[in-house]
């Protein structure tokens, strides 16, 4: 056998599952690869390509539910689902530019396995969140299915909720099922410019708890946002995204403006500017990948009142630069590059103030000798283990790629 194996079919990935188990072999699992260098090095012996099970199964518009085969491009998913005016409204990250490489390459089933969510999490969930079945190989060598196609499917575990996010060390998906959502009419976005990184997280909590139903939040710095789309050089710039019936985005533009203008000069992006701004921001464009030497990059996730706390503890000993998103809940922290990655400063500055912190981008050196994942506390850590122990005892599936020796 080839150091890549190539499923067509489910019956092809039970079967190298049960090849290697035979072989005591360790299987890397990627679909198109677009996230394959996030995580620990890989420690493995054979790639499995799940990119050949690819195809849209059942879609059902009035359903609002859509089935495929895990490696199915994420970007074939969206335009259909667009094509009958729906949407994936989890709005996928796309990790493609990011490490240079053209967006829209990822897999529907690397998208869940990863748990991605964009800008619009703040609003519509997760991926985790509309994820409602699948098939799939355990390490094991053994298929199983979990859920169906609604919503209200689940007796017993959801585990949906444990393949999201398991980053393919479990189990290998083969097909898999979500809901999707009516797309909006129109989208404006509100703009408030110039405002220093504390006052735009108060900025951001007054906007999520009014009435305007904002569906994305977001502060650039001044240095950042000279990196997006616009005219906004120098300034920093704090964007609130409104979704909706044009009259309803009429009438809530108008309320939010009205909250927002004692914080700062006001600007707005009308349809189709608010699209690209918003499209930038969920393939983290500030951040891409513009040639061989990058940056560290750190993607960390606490409570949106920490997040100016969490960047000031970084940005000032590290020469950091920040974007904001989910109304500062989500941090990406891009770092001069040094011995470690950034991983001290970030780590303690998460500790101190709570949160989780995912290495992002780094080389495969930096990978290998620090925590990629923030590590987990003795409970947490002996339930992932008994949990991979359970769909996988042999370490076949991505061994180590989230936590050293799991």
């Amino acid at each position: 056998m080839s150091n890549t194996v190539k499923p067509r079919n489910a019956g092809e990935v039970e079967e190298a599952l049960r090849w290697a188990l035979d072989g005591d072999k360790a299987l890397e699992v990627v679909g198109a690869g677009s996230k394959r260098a996030i995580g620990r090095p890989s420690q493995t012996d054979i790639t499995l390509d799940l990119s050949g099970l690819t195809g849209i199964t059942l879609y059902e518009p009035q359903e609002l539910v859509l089935s495929a085969r895990a490696g199915t491009p994420i970007a074939e998913v969206e335009a259909l689902v667009a094509s009958h005016g729906q949407m994936l409204a989890f709005d996928p990250l796309d990790y493609g530019p990011v490490f240079g490489k053209p967006a829209g390459q990822g897999t529907l089933g690397g998208v869940l396995a990863a748990n991605l969510s964009g800008p619009r999490r703040i609003k519509s969930g997760a991926a985790r969140d509309h994820f409602l079945g699948f098939s799939a190989v355990t390490g094991r060598g053994e298929t199983i299915k979990s859920g169906g196609r609604v919503v209200k499917n689940v007796t017993g575990y959801d585990l949906c909720k444990l393949m999201a996010g398991s980053w393919g060390t479990l189990a290998a998906m083969t097909d898999v099922t979500i809901k999707t959502l009516p797309k909006p009419e129109t989208e404006e976005t509100v703009l408030v410019l110039g405002l220093a990184d504390g006052v735009a997280i108060a900025a951001m909590g007054a906007a999520m708890g009014s009435s305007c139903d904002v569906s994305g939040a977001a502060h650039l710095p001044a240095g950042v946002a000279s990196r997006v789309p616009g005219h906004y050089h120098g300034t920093a710039v704090t964007a609130f995204r409104l979704e909706g019936f044009e009259p309803s985005v009429a009438h809530r533009k108008a309320a939010l403006q009205q909250i927002m203008r004692p914080f700062g000069a006001l600007d707005a992006l009308t349809e189709s500017r608010s699209h690209t701004f918003w499209q930038s921001l969920r393939e983290v464009g500030p951040f891409a990948a513009t040639g061989a030497a990058e940056r560290p990059l750190w993607r960390v996730s606490t409570a949106p009142s920490k997040g100016a706390e969490v960047a000031k503890a970084i940005v000032e000993k590290a020469g950091a630069q920040v974007i904001y998103d989910w109304a500062g809940g989500l941090l990406w922290v891009e770092c001069l590059p040094s011995s470690d990655a950034g991983a001290a400063l970030v780590q303690r500055a998460v500790a101190a103030n709570g949160g989780h912190a995912t290495l992002i981008r780094a080389p495969a050196a930096h990978r290998a000798a620090v925590d990629v994942f923030t590590p987990e506390d003795d409970g947490l850590a002996a339930l992932s283990r008994r949990v991979k122990e359970s769909f996988d005892p042999k370490g076949v599936l991505n061994p180590g790629r989230m936590w050293a020796g799991v």
